[in-house]
């Protein structure tokens, strides 16, 4: 299944996609949040549907954040060789986690609004991982057991605030608007390999990332299995594994950032993309 949902910014209804179309779940669940993906929503939406007339949904329509607001986002630095090159860092032998506010979740063509005082608002494709049963000290083999789907996410990125303010990289990545979710979560089944996956982004139509998800330091199992042993993964939380090379950090012969009016498109195979405009925050 493909998981949407769709209406004004936070009064989102629970939608899916069925071949080209939208259709309103919203009398089958109340939404995609902790309780849908840990009751065993999945199966029941997709039992329901069968059966089910659903209200078709114009495609016009805003599409909001594919989930709820999760407990948390985890995120994975550094989980491309050639993003840890072009911003000079080693390898990592052990994936780099960090967090990033729940509060920075928007719909995937929203808006992205420059923080105050930002200098170096940078882009980062990524894939996220949709946790879909509780999961700690969880083995590798079975951690795809844990897993709902998949979602297309854009990791917005401070990096003054973020490398150069001391302390840990979650300032650089919080700001309200840094995390377009979507256009909607793709369940497993979905997708034929999630570990052959192209990423795309580009920036007022000029390609800037392009790589693959086959070149994933650490790949999706283990991610999963990794995490749990520091942390409990509830259902609905979101593990967004990293960025290939081309972020605005890493451009050469200078580094180069976001400005008021740059238009960032995005996407993966499979996942859709996304589009968003930059805005300034003194414009809104």
């Amino acid at each position: 299944m493909k998981l949407i949902r769709f209406g004004e910014a936070g009064a989102e209804k629970p939608g899916v996609i069925i071949g080209d179309n939208y259709y309103d779940v919203s009398a089958l669940v109340s939404d995609y949040n902790e309780a849908f993906f840990g009751g065993d929503g999945l199966a029941e939406l997709k039992s329901a549907i069968a059966s089910a007339d659903l209200p078709q949904v114009d495609k016009g329509v805003r599409l909001g954040p594919a989930l709820a607001r999760p407990s948390k986002i985890i995120c994975v630095g550094l989980n491309y060789k050639d993003h840890a090159a072009e911003t000079n860092a080693p390898i990592p032998t052990e994936p780099i986690l960090f967090f990033k506010a729940t509060s920075a979740i928007v719909g995937p063509n929203d808006d992205l609004v420059i923080p105050k005082n930002s200098k170096k608002t940078d882009w980062e494709v990524e894939l996220a991982i949709v946790i879909g049963k509780k999961a700690s000290y969880v083995s590798e083999e079975n951690a795809l057991d844990h897993i709902a789907g998949y979602v297309l996410h854009n990791d917005y990125s401070e990096r003054e605030f973020q490398l150069e303010r001391n302390g840990q990289w979650v300032k650089g990545k919080s700001a309200d608007t840094f995390a377009p979710i979507g256009p909607f979560i793709a369940t497993q089944d979905e997708i034929a390999d999630v570990h052959n996956l192209r990423l795309w982004l580009t920036v007022n139509g000029k390609t800037l990332q392009d790589g693959n998800t086959s070149n994933l330091i650490f790949n999706v199992p283990f991610m999963v299995s990794y995490i749990s042993q520091f942390m409990t993964l509830l259902p609905g939380d979101v593990i967004t594994t990293g960025t290939p090379a081309g972020v605005g950090l890493g451009q050469k012969p200078e580094p180069w950032y976001l400005k008021p009016g740059d238009v960032v498109e995005l996407g993966i195979d499979g996942l859709g993309s996304s589009k968003q405009i930059v805005k300034s925050y003194s414009d809104i």
